[in-house]
């Protein structure tokens, strides 16, 4: 039956535009596509192909490739040839790299589908898709995110559900196209402050990590859909606890003193800071204390605070109150909070 379709195929010579041959049991890419210049979709998906033609590397007016469900092993490099190339569907297979340059050619590429597979990592080379839209990565081994994926500037949609994250890069920020991230399933602890730099984002999914607080400012998240079920978050259930007295080193007292020097640009200390990159260098960890204003260097004392949610997201419905991590730089500043932000204590 697939020969007979592919024969078809060939007679229309340049003036066959779609081949469609999915389940048919193919074990081997047909080296004939390559008589095929005027190809623009081919769909192979739900066969037992373990590696493409070399001759796929001639349709470079292809703009739709599925290959989901075979057997590849790899990303081929066969593919930078594709320049025309639109949507590359590689979901269920057994892909666990990615052969050297097979970014390069794909310039116009808008949806890559790397479902079900193996993958451990994500090339650096991954900033050389220009033009993506929707980048979908659920199901594989993922431990990190490299930052150069972050500097996808038209990226819209990024799913990354159920692999092994434990952080996500605060180079986060620089998506400001993202309106869709999905996240369930990993390992996540916290979410970068720089989440809330993502004036777009719409539909945010991190069910089933291990996240107790969010960023503050997330409450400002222009949102519609939020989930995050699964996740131990901080409940308000307030105890009593021992205050302590500040005690602080002597690096960080020399720190404070320089940082908000530097706020009120202080020339000299600008002057002399200039002189020693490894001070520079420090100091760049610097925090905000949320009640005095002042920068601090050490996490002296982490709260939560408690905010509703906006009443325009459709959430989780367990989910009453959102726990902000809030940065105090000092027992003087605690004793100033409001009613609704409290200490974290070991109970």
């Amino acid at each position: 039956m697939s020969e007979r379709l592919l024969l078809r195929a060939l007679k229309g010579g340049e003036n066959t535009k779609i081949i469609t041959l999915n389940g048919k049991k193919i074990t081997k890419m047909p080296s004939a596509l390559g008589k095929l210049p005027g190809l623009k979709t081919l769909d192979l998906q739900n066969n037992q192909i373990p590696k493409v033609c070399p001759e796929i590397s001639t349709l470079t007016q292809l703009t739709v490739l599925n290959l989901g469900n075979n057997l590849l092993e790899e990303i081929p490099e066969e593919v930078k040839y594709l320049t025309s190339l639109k949507k590359l569907h590689l979901f269920g297979n057994k892909i666990c790299k990615f052969a050297s340059g097979a970014y390069d050619g794909l310039q116009n590429l808008i949806l890559l589908n790397l479902n079900n597979n193996q993958l451990t990592w994500i090339p650096r080379e991954v900033s050389r898709l220009k033009s993506l839209i929707y980048l979908s990565m659920n199901h594989n081994q993922l431990a990190s995110i490299p930052k150069e994926l972050c500097f996808l500037k038209n990226l819209s949609e990024l799913q990354l559900n159920y692999n092994q994250l434990i952080y996500i890069p605060e180079e986060i920020k620089f998506l400001k196209k993202l309106q869709k991230l999905l996240l369930v399933g990993n390992n996540i602890e916290v979410l970068p402050e720089e989440l809330c730099d993502l004036i777009n984002l719409r539909i945010l999914d991190i069910a089933g990590n291990f996240i107790q607080t969010f960023p503050s400012g997330f409450q400002n998240l222009k949102l519609k859909e939020f989930y995050c079920e699964g996740n131990p978050l901080f409940l308000r259930q307030p105890v009593n606890a021992v205050q302590q007295e500040d005690a602080w080193s002597l690096q960080e007292i020399t720190s404070r003193f320089i940082m908000n020097e530097l706020a009120v640009k202080n020339p000299f200390i600008m002057h002399v800071i200039e002189q020693h990159p490894q001070v520079r260098n420090i100091i760049s960890q610097r925090r905000k204390c949320a009640i005095c204003g002042n920068y601090f260097l050490t996490i002296w004392l982490e709260c939560v605070e408690f905010v509703p949610p906006p009443k325009n997201w459709k959430i989780s419905r367990n989910l009453q109150l959102v726990p902000l991590r809030i940065l105090i730089c000092s027992y003087k500043c605690f004793n100033q909070r409001g009613p609704n932000l409290f200490g974290i204590a070991q109970v």
